[in-house]
């Protein structure tokens, strides 16, 4: 398997949380994405949605087919493109469920209307809650990086 954005010089080259940044985290990107989730597949499309400038969706689609996440082809009669998620930009479904179930926390008035996440059902999603091995649910206090170079501990085999 190939990394996305091999070859490329990364923020911080040993952190995956900075490489996946350096690839997807700035804002049109990671909305470019959202919307393609949501059914967009064409230029006009993610334009009229996003009301992003021209320029700035042209470059953003292209470092996005560029990088791996989305892929390009060409609709039937040939004059427009279509994008569609990668694997890889499928596999961003968890990060924007968890930008979006922190946005419903945190970046909203009690009262103030949002839209949802919903399943097929039409209920809302659960909340999402990392957890380890064993199911236990792990916060930023119970948990550690371990660093390039660092060897495993007894506790964490």
């Amino acid at each position: 398997m190939t990394a996305l954005g091999s070859g490329r010089e990364w923020t911080d080259p040993t952190c995956p949380v900075a490489r996946t940044v350096d690839l997807v985290g700035d804002r049109w990107s990671l909305l470019i994405v959202r919307d393609a989730m949501d059914g967009a597949a064409t230029f006009t499309e993610f334009q009229q949605r996003l009301g992003i400038a021209r320029n700035i969706l042209t470059d953003r689609l292209r470092r996005l087919v560029d990088h791996g996440i989305l892929t390009m082809s060409t609709t039937p009669g040939g004059k427009r493109h279509s994008y569609v998620l990668t694997e890889a930009g499928q596999d961003l479904f968890t990060v924007v469920v968890a930008l979006r179930q922190w946005g419903e926390r945190h970046a909203f008035a009690t009262d103030e209307p949002h839209s949802t996440l919903v399943d097929r059902h039409d209920s809302p999603i659960a909340p999402l809650h990392p957890e380890d091995r064993e199911g236990e649910r792990v916060t930023a206090a119970t948990t550690r990086v371990r660093k390039v170079g660092e060897h495993a501990s007894a506790t964490d085999a």
